[in-house]
Formats: C-alpha cells, sequence, structure tokens
C-alpha cells in the first residue's frame, strides 16, 4: 500500500491534470455541472455494480471515476469563486467531526444504534425540520423506503421485534388480497406499494440491503435467461417457438452453474 506522502502526492496529480484538461480539452472546456450531473449517475451505478460483484479492480477503477467527477466539480466551483476542493474536504471534515461527538467530544455510546440516533439528533439541532429532510426526492423509490425507515428508527420511531414487522407484512398482503378480489386498480396500486414498503422494513430487522438483494437477483435471473437463449439458439429453436416445459429444462441447468 501506498504511504500517505503517496498518496497526497497522488491527489495532487489529479488536481493538476484537472486544471491542464479545464485549460486545454475543448469537451472538458466545455463541461458544466448540469452537463456532469448525469454521467455522474452513470459512474455511481457503475461503481455499485463493480461492489455487489466483488470485484475489486474494478471497484478501484470505478472509485477513481467517481473522484475524477468530485475533483471536476470542485474546480467549477472555484471557477465560479464559490468553493474548491479544500472547501469541499475541510467540509466534510468538519461535519464528520460534529457528528461523531463520542469520538471528539464526551459523548458516551454503547453501540451503533446511539450512534444513528445521535447523529440524527444532531441533524435536527442543526436546523433540520425533519428527520427525512436528507432523504433526495430523487432517489430511487426502493433505496427511498429503505432511507426513510432508517432515518425514522433512528428518532425511535420503529418496530421492537422482528415478529412485529413480519406481522405487518402478512397484514399488507391480505389487504392486497382484497383488493385485488374486488379488481380495484387503484387500491391494488396502494396495497402493493404497502407491501413493498413493510418489506423493505423486515429486511432491515434481518439486515439485509433490499436494493443489493433485488440487484442480486436481478443478476442472477439475467445469467440464467441468457443461458436459455444460447442453448436455444443451439438447437436453432426461438423462444417464442418453444413450451415452456422446453424452456425449463434449460433453467434448471443454468441454476446449477
Amino acid at each position: 500500500m501506498n504511504t500517505r506522502a503517496q498518496q497526497l502526492q497522488a491527489f495532487d496529480r489529479l488536481l493538476t491534470i484537472m486544471d491542464e484538461l479545464r485549460e486545454q480539452c475543448p469537451w472538458d472546456k466545455k463541461q458544466t455541472m448540469e452537463t456532469l450531473r448525469p454521467l455522474t449517475i452513470e459512474e455511481t451505478y457503475e461503481l455499485g455494480d463493480a461492489i455487489l460483484d466483488n470485484d475489486l479492480q474494478e471497484v478501484r477503477k470505478e472509485l477513481g471515476d467517481v473522484l475524477l467527477h468530485i475533483v471536476f466539480y470542485s474546480k467549477i466551483g472555484s471557477e465560479k469563486e464559490a468553493f474548491d476542493v479544500a472547501d469541499v474536504c475541510n467540509g466534510i471534515c468538519e461535519k464528520l467531526i460534529h457528528r461523531h461527538p463520542h469520538i471528539y467530544g464526551d459523548v458516551k455510546v454503547e453501540n451503533e444504534e446511539d450512534v444513528k440516533r445521535n447523529w440524527e439528533n444532531l441533524k435536527l439541532k442543526e436546523g433540520n425540520k425533519s428527520v427525512l429532510e436528507g432523504v433526495p426526492n430523487s432517489l430511487p423509490a426502493l433505496v427511498k423506503a429503505s432511507r426513510i425507515q432508517e432515518k425514522v428508527s433512528g428518532v425511535g420511531f420503529d418496530w421492537e421485534e422482528p415478529h412485529q414487522v413480519w406481522d405487518k407484512v402478512e397484514e399488507e398482503l391480505a389487504e392486497l388480497k382484497v383488493e385485488i378480489d374486488k379488481g380495484d386498480q387503484k387500491e391494488m396500486e396502494n396495497e402493493f406499494g404497502d407491501v413493498l414498503f413493510s418489506l423493505v422494513n423486515y429486511a432491515r430487522f434481518l439486515k439485509i440491503n433490499p436494493e443489493n438483494a433485488l440487484e442480486r437477483t436481478n443478476k442472477k435471473f439475467k445469467k440464467r435467461f441468457e443461458y436459455l437463449e444460447v442453448q436455444a439458439a443451439l438447437i436453432n429453436k426461438s423462444l417464442k417457438d418453444m413450451t415452456l416445459a422446453e424452456m425449463d429444462v434449460f433453467w434448471e441447468e443454468a441454476k446449477k452453474i
């Protein structure tokens, strides 16, 4: 591993390259925070994929892409005389020190839950009007549900036992079944949302990240279906011409790979 001096030297090198690109590269000169935003979101998802794949070399590469964007935004901020990368670093340092009084102050904590509770209470003291103020509106719904539940739990609004949460899941499933039997599309959607929200909550009690769990299932399904497509092609058959029983043979093979 690199020494602290080598790490700082590498960061300084990146800042120098950013300065040079901003001055000399036609593409880099044209970028704004608004044009970078969708690219940043894409890079963040690519980092997330690498983490789920447990591909550490790919994680390293994707972290570099995300870091580049942070430096890029900071460079644009300095050009606007609003902030620079030092302000960004010092800002997060001050926040971390303030939000960890059990490390940098005299507050005592017993466990992780105490830390999270203190964190949310400090945010309210800083002027946040709501515990949920820090949940971005643009988050995907599944991630947003998880963050909402984590945050309200941090101030004590929570179930006491996992079985209570599972009881809620079953209650919501029963309510969904009632609306399905009625055939009311709007109410079915409402109750389906309640089922998903309660399942996300139960996942928290099981120490499961629902976004990661669902994405792993997505990846697993995609891999198996692609195997099915390849095997069908090898016997010169189109999937739409195959029976479910025929496709299931290859699906079961895929599950063993």
